[in-house]
């Protein structure tokens, strides 16, 4: 079941920087997700030791991009995922604060 731990104020504790209540149930890309992350990670290292070595900008601007190409992919792995799990049990249960939540992180995610 994908139901929320609840907090007093969720959105208050997002804007103090406190992290989200988080789901409890079973994501099914998450290695999935993670081999993603870790990849990106490793390509903004590489991206960051152009720039330490004075690199052509251009083709820092490229590398750049495709970084965040890469986590914009991963980003819509986890939307998916979410919108398979979360939100259909979400609106079979009738909470619609998991849907607000949803609705701020799509918000959130394509500024």
């Amino acid at each position: 079941m994908c139901k929320e731990n609840q907090t007093h104020d969720s959105q208050e504790a997002l804007e103090e920087g406190q992290q989200p209540p988080f789901h409890r149930h079973e994501h099914t890309h998450t290695k999935e997700v993670l081999n993603r992350l870790a990849k990106a990670i490793g390509h903004l290292q590489a991206v960051k030791n152009m720039v330490e070595r004075g690199e052509d900008c251009s083709r820092v601007l490229i590398q750049l991009a495709a970084v965040r190409s890469a986590l914009g992919s991963t980003g819509k792995i986890i939307l998916k995922d979410h919108i398979e799990h979360c939100l259909v049990d979400a609106i079979e249960t009738g909470d619609k604060e998991t849907v607000q939540q949803l609705n701020r992180a799509i918000d959130q995610f394509i500024k």
